[in-house]
């Protein structure tokens, strides 16, 4: 399972969206339950947010079970995700994920060409008082036996986050294989959960 990616390096037109944070801090170890920034689409204009990596629905009473990821497989049917894959679509920006394989549980630091990697995810508010609290969950996919972030191309994504989008649109997207990755074997490093620095690079 994808359990952790890194957001560390991004562009002036990412930081350039409404929305975006002025002060967003670079991360090398970003886990389920970490804040992240998410991407949707709002009156067709894009626009970036921080939110919770666990999906939290504005019905959901117990919040110890907010999952963070979604399987595309079954994404349509299952009631926590039905509505959000209609309707609430987001992109999760990342410089990479880590893959972690092997009897010994060895790191890999999974990457692309062009530096940023854009997840497919989706999102919910959760209403507290006066304020709006918003989540997300990474969708992922099957590769060999691990899974792997749903990563969108440029085209992918637009189709993605459009409130045109049509269901049979959406689930060929979901059907289409990821880019090819680079992948380099890493140190154990990154291992440490709390550990949130460039130092989780470190190759084996």
């Amino acid at each position: 399972m994808s359990g952790r990616f890194a957001l560390f390096r991004w562009s002036p037109a990412l930081a350039a969206l409404p929305g975006f944070p002025s002060d967003h801090q670079p991360h090398w170890n970003l886990a389920p339950g970490s804040r992240v920034l998410m991407l949707r689409e709002l009156d067709g204009q894009r626009r970036a947010d921080m939110a919770r990596w666990g999906l939290t629905p504005a019905w959901l009473t117990d919040l110890s079970k907010t999952p963070a990821h979604a399987r595309v497989e079954t994404l349509a049917d299952q009631p926590m995700f039905r509505e959000p894959f209609r309707s609430r679509r987001c992109l999760m920006p990342a410089n990479g994920f880590y893959e972690w394989r092997g009897v010994r549980k060895r790191p890999y630091w999974m990457s692309a060409e062009g530096g940023t990697l854009y997840f497919a995810a989706l999102w919910e508010a959760y209403p507290a008082g006066d304020m709006e609290y918003l989540s997300l969950a990474m969708i992922t996919q099957a590769a060999a036996d691990l899974r792997r972030p749903l990563v969108l191309d440029e085209e992918g994504q637009r189709l993605w986050l459009s409130a045109e989008a049509t269901p049979v649109q959406l689930l060929e997207l979901l059907t289409k294989p990821g880019p090819q990755l680079r992948e380099r074997a890493l140190a154990t490093l990154v291992n440490d959960p709390k550990l949130d620095g460039p130092e989780c690079l470190t190759p084996a």
